[in-house]
């Protein structure tokens, strides 16, 4: 039996089935075929897999390596479910990982304030030619940290999908699942409801509440380099990234005391343990508070080290 065969059935599989988007199909094929063309047999045993394993762990990163054994497994498992194979190879190996933890990258309160502060400062001068644009960023800018929500989801809103009255969003989160988010700020929903005045008729045909200057939607890419220009214009030296908001609302809302479970939901995050990595950016700042804050740390006490 060809297993690599039934490549193209699981893909359709995952994208019908599933409703994995391109970037997740694109990965998965990928890595599907660079497995096949190092085992270069329809049926590998499981010497030939654990060979295959550990060549990953000579190329890439644990981060990588478990992304590729992960899709492996999972193809395995649909052909288990299919019943096109009878024993799965990978229920007969154990592969543990050993990952460094990288903390997620924030943004420092004081620059989100600044760089905040510079667009709407921007809004005031007479340009009417570009205010509606402006506004458009000023917006969008300000959704990425009042919601949490992946760039390519704030990209992705569709007109029907915000309901200005009320401030709830539905967003179209991975794999087609969607999730609402409600905003709670009403100078933030006072300036998504002017943004849609200003361009009501651009965003009804194109039916995305994003748009650009030719009424089209407003690009994942568009909206990293819009945000790239201001925080080089407001004078701001970090580097962010539209996914710097991401991780600074979950982390600043961790940091306010509000339950992990409940950022994990806000987020879409379809596991726990994704969402507790900011449990640990969080402990990060309480230290740094305690150290530089407790007056613990400013006592002369006789005796003590």
């Amino acid at each position: 039996m060809k297993l690599k065969n039934k490549l193209a059935g699981y893909l359709e599989y995952c994208k019908f089935r599933k409703e994995l988007d391109e970037k997740t199909l694109k990965a998965y094929r990928i890595d599907l075929k660079q497995y096949f063309n190092f085992v270069s047999c329809d049926e590998p045993d499981k010497e030939k897999i654990e060979e295959y394993i550990t060549e990953l762990h000579k190329k890439y990163k644990q981060k990588t390596v478990k992304r590729k054994i992960a899709t492996l497994k999972a193809y395995y498992n649909y052909l288990e479910e299919e019943e096109i194979i009878n024993d799965n190879p990978f229920r007969r190996i154990k592969v543990k990982f050993k990952e460094n933890v990288t903390l997620p990258r924030i943004i420092p309160r004081e620059e989100i304030e600044q760089l905040l502060n510079f667009m709407y400062n921007r809004l005031d001068e007479n340009d009417n030619s570009v205010y509606k644009y402006r506004l458009r960023d000023v917006v969008v800018v300000e959704m990425l940290f009042a919601t949490g929500a992946r760039v390519y989801e704030i990209s992705n809103i569709r007109e029907d999908s915000i309901d200005l009255n009320s401030g709830l969003i539905r967003i179209m989160g991975k794999g087609g699942k969607e999730r609402y988010v409600q905003i709670s700020n009403s100078s933030l929903l006072a300036m998504m409801k002017k943004y849609f005045v200003e361009n009501r008729t651009e965003i009804k045909e194109s039916g995305y509440f994003f748009v650009n200057n030719r009424g089209n939607r407003y690009t994942k890419q568009s909206i990293r380099l819009m945000l790239k220009k201001y925080t080089k214009q407001a004078g701001i030296e970090r580097n962010i990234t539209p996914h710097m908001f991401r991780h600074s609302f979950a982390t600043y809302l961790i940091e306010e005391g509000v339950d992990v479970s409940c950022v994990q939901q806000i987020l879409g995050h379809s596991s726990i343990k994704t969402t507790q990595i900011y449990i640990h950016v969080a402990a990060k700042k309480q230290a740094e508070i305690l150290r530089e804050m407790h007056p613990r740390n400013n006592m002369k006490i006789a005796g003590a080290a």
